[in-house]
């Protein structure tokens, strides 16, 4: 089956989690029926159903809706890869890049699927750290290649606009596999040209 992006909104989920959005506007104090607000339920329903899609999509299914025979066994880098996400402890979001690399063996993907499988996993209720680890898994199962590198790094709401407030501050995850995670040297060429 071919993959295809999830561009539509179910009209009886956007019901039931604007009524929500409705009662939560209530319980802060608001008035749900005065000008500004009238509409917000419906944007707020219509939105996280946008900003959680990737439940819905397959990262396997994509990177592999693109496969083509590998030329060489040379390192792949997709850097900068702006990604946007929800922290599952508040919901308040979290931006970054991810910076992903890996070395084929027999199949290479489409650059811009890897881009995509990053905003699969990213749009769901994540943690940076699980987020990291599931990019990497997905393309070492799709492709098989030789060695799979995922570093992330992000700026959360959760600690900058709540709780600590320390603006400017980001986390930075990293996860590694097959000749990433035996090579040094393979480990610090990604490092290093992702730095540049």
């Amino acid at each position: 089956m071919a993959y295809k992006l999830v561009e539509q909104y179910d009209a009886q989920t956007t019901r039931e989690l604007a009524g929500h959005v409705e009662a939560i506007l209530t319980l802060l104090g608001e008035d749900k029926s005065r000008e500004g607000l009238v509409k917000t339920p419906e944007r707020v329903a219509k939105a996280m159903q946008f900003l959680t899609k990737g439940y819905f999509e397959d990262g396997v299914q994509i990177l592999r809706s693109a496969i083509f025979e590998a030329p060489d066994n040379e390192m792949v880098i997709v850097k900068d890869i702006e990604l946007h996400s929800l922290c599952e402890h508040h919901m308040l979001p979290f931006s970054g890049k991810a910076h992903v690399a890996y070395i084929p063996d027999k199949t290479i993907t489409g650059l811009s699927k890897i881009a995509r499988v990053v905003d699969c996993f990213a749009r769901r209720l994540q943690v940076q750290e699980r987020l990291t680890v599931q990019i990497r898994d997905c393309l070492q199962e799709a492709l098989d290649p030789l060695g799979v590198a995922v570093v992330i790094e992000a700026s959360h709401s959760c600690m900058t606009m709540r709780g600590a407030c320390k603006s400017g501050s980001k986390t930075v995850t990293s996860a590694f596999s097959g000749s990433f995670l035996k090579d040094h040297r393979t480990r610090n060429e990604f490092l290093n040209l992702i730095k540049q």
